[in-house]
């Protein structure tokens, strides 16, 4: 591997910031222990900072030489609600938050990067560190990008990083186009009209309304759907009823849909739409049909991505760097930074868990997962990355 000495000396304090920060773990919008973190170790090593984007979103900012060009590197730092299982000395001591998606060890090795910039003047141009809230579920990079990001740091390219369980240890994995789906929810409500379950003539039914609607619904994506065109829609909750004697008044429908295109995505809502509410029509019931659009699909742009590919290659070794890693229905916020600003994402393979500390888990370290944590060993390998990337990108 073709590292730099200098954030490899740094690795056993960059595992102290990464242990800190999962030990510390803090939910969408409320990273204020972590930004804290963040700007502290910035401003230590001379890096000015532009805090306060999306409320907890702090970027550092290093310019060297003379050119007008510049580049933004982004990790998250949000956690998840989730009770951490693990017993090792830096698991979670907030209740009911666990950092189960290694943004510890992207906030860390972004930090690692940041250290050997400040401190090294192999470059010429801009560099824009982003350290992002809100990944997980509240869209922080559309906030972000909302309240100016792009104006107050106007880059020229944007990249981004995420450990993957799985991959081997210390591999790459991307792809150009779609790498990440869209994730979108819908909350439908079929009204009926409630009755004794003994006399259901009196009645409309809601429930075998809402089971129609959602045996119909899994006919879209395996006939309406293009075979080659993937797509996932599921139905993960319905609510009715209180009691075993009781028809209710109304049933509540709640899930899913991913796809990696819009206009897949445009057909899925269209049709589910038309089903329920003709279906609901059928059976004299009424509907109420609410679909959300949350975040886009990721798409990786081509000529970014073939840029660090490259990088990928020089860093670890081209048998080391999988460039057609397979796309995941899994969603990232990264996606909005996408649609504004060229550029790419990639994962860095988190192996399959033999790197944790003694007392984790019996759960597999996969992400999301209670048993999870992220492979320290990660570090050095991913701010190498972002240094060389830099490096490449704003040559001397």
């Amino acid at each position: 591997m073709n590292l730099f000495d200098p954030i490899i000396g740094f690795q056993e304090e960059l595992v102290n910031i990464r242990r800190d920060i999962h030990a510390h773990p803090e939910l969408c919008f409320a990273e204020y222990r972590t930004s804290q973190v963040v700007s502290r170790k910035l401003k230590e090593w001379g890096i000015p900072t532009l805090e306060g984007l999306a409320e907890t979103g702090v970027v550092g900012i290093i310019k060297k030489g003379s050119s007008d060009k510049s580049i933004g590197l982004r990790a998250d730092m949000d956690a998840l609600p989730m009770q951490e299982i693990n017993e090792f000395p830096h698991k979670s001591t907030n209740p009911g938050k666990m950092h189960a998606c290694g943004h510890d060890g992207h906030t860390a090795i972004l930090l690692g990067a940041a250290f050997y910039l400040a401190h090294h003047s192999d470059f010429d141009g801009t560099v824009y560190l982003i350290f992002q809230p809100a990944e997980e579920g509240g869209g922080g990079a559309r906030r972000m990008i909302a309240e100016g990001l792009f104006e107050k740091c106007p880059m020229d390219a944007v990249y981004g990083l995420h450990n993957w369980p799985g991959l081997p240890a210390g591999s790459f994995g991307v792809r150009e186009g779609a790498l990440m789906a869209s994730s979108n929810e819908f909350h439908v409500t079929v009204r009926g009209k409630g009755a004794h379950a003994a006399q259901p003539q009196k009645g409309i039914d809601p429930v075998m309304v809402a089971v129609q609607i959602a045996q119909s619904w899994q006919t879209i994506v395996s006939r309406n759907v293009n075979p080659l065109d993937p797509a996932v829609l599921s139905l993960t909750q319905i609510h009715s009823g209180s009691a075993t004697n009781v028809i209710p008044d109304d049933a509540q429908m709640i899930g899913t849909v991913r796809t990696f295109s819009n206009a897949t995505l445009d057909l899925i809502e269209t049709r589910m739409k038309a089903i329920a509410e003709h279906t609901a029509q059928a059976f004299d019931a009424e509907v109420n049909f609410q679909f959300k659009r949350n975040y886009p699909p990721l798409i990786n742009h081509a000529k970014e991505t073939q840029f660090a590919i490259e990088v990928m290659k020089d860093v670890v070794g081209s048998e080391n760097v999988n460039t057609t890693v397979e796309a995941t229905m899994g969603a990232e916020d990264f996606a909005y930074m996408l649609q504004s600003k060229p550029g790419c994402y990639v994962f860095l393979g988190n192996g399959d868990g033999d790197h944790r500390s003694a007392g984790h888990g019996l759960g597999p370290c996969n992400l999301h997962n209670p048993s999870y944590d992220f492979n320290d060993d990660l570090l050095p390998i991913g701010a190498s990355f972002w240094v060389q990337l830099v490096q490449r990108y704003l040559p001397a």
